[in-house]
């Protein structure tokens, strides 16, 4: 099972955008795994009632929540999917692999907004950013076969704005609490680099719980950093789990609501029990985590 599921938020169009992958990723599904209550929603969400919550997409084994819902909150490229076109995710084709990059950056990029060009870089023969139609961010990266290899998908965490500079901080935290965790590469910055000081992080990558994510500070002044619109799911096997990561990980007391939380960096995660949709299948469960800030399984 992925223990850690990223969520991204939509404003009322995640069937759509769930169409919309798997029609991109080749093999791609998607399935609703939780709709809203038919009755007892409170008024602000009184328009979903019985409509999709939450839309699992399965690309390449890899598990993303969508979350459908109001305009509140929308992703950014703070938190970007990297995807990971290596040959030997291909049987060792070179060509096959870069086919398949180019036909899903076509795919992506229609009615998106190009961030990088696609084209070859110092790090990659092919590479390009956009951000696609649902403001979603996608890095496309033509890979070396050599090495330690590397999944298809990966979050990319860009530490910038408020959190600039604290790429390698945020990792060794996070490694050190989640099992089955270990720092990958760590590349750093030689010379100042726009807001980038020498010695901070130019790329990283690191595993939580054995899946793969990546880290970098940016090199560019920015504004915006995270937020609600992509947040991190863990699924908790019980509430000494829920406990000891909520306690560990929230610094933000407003962002308390519902088993979600923001870290000291502001990133956000959302600390649930692995049987959440067993729970929330209970009379009046849903009204009851409304009133929550940290999930107590034997309360829902």
């Amino acid at each position: 099972m992925q223990k850690i599921v990223p969520n991204i938020w939509f404003n009322r169009n995640a069937a759509e955008a769930a169409a919309f992958y798997t029609a991109a990723f080749p093999g791609a599904t998607s399935s609703v795994t939780a709709r809203y209550p038919d009755e007892g929603l409170p008024g602000f969400q009184s328009e979903f009632a019985g409509a999709e919550l939450a839309i699992d997409v399965e690309i390449d084994g890899y598990r993303l929540t969508l979350i459908n819902a109001g305009p509140e909150f929308t992703p950014n490229p703070s938190v970007s999917f990297t995807l990971n076109f290596d040959p030997l995710l291909f049987h060792g084709h070179a060509d096959a692999a870069r086919s398949r990059l180019d036909a899903v950056w076509g795919s992506l990029v229609e009615g998106g907004t190009v961030m990088m060009e696609l084209r070859e870089y110092p790090h990659s023969p092919r590479y390009g950013w956009v951000q696609d139609r649902y403001g979603v961010s996608w890095q496309l990266s033509l890979g070396d076969s050599g090495g330690d290899p590397r999944p298809f998908l990966m979050p990319s965490l860009l530490f910038g704005g408020t959190a600039q500079n604290q790429a390698r901080d945020a990792v060794e935290f996070y490694t050190s609490l989640f099992d089955r965790s270990r720092v990958g590469l760590m590349v750093e910055y030689t010379e100042q680099t726009g807001p980038a000081t020498a010695g901070v992080v130019m790329f990283s990558d690191f595993q939580l719980e054995g899946q793969w994510f990546t880290a970098m500070d940016s090199a560019v002044v920015q504004d915006e950093s995270f937020t609600c619109g992509v947040s991190l799911e863990v699924r908790c096997r019980d509430q000494g789990e829920i406990d000891r990561l909520w306690h560990a990980l929230t610094a933000v007391p407003e962002a308390e609501q519902c088993g979600w939380l923001a870290d000291r960096f502001g990133l956000s995660w959302q600390i649930v029990p692995e049987n959440m949709g067993e729970l929330m299948r209970h009379p009046g469960a849903y009204a009851r985590m409304l009133e929550m800030r940290k999930l107590v399984i034997a309360e829902l």
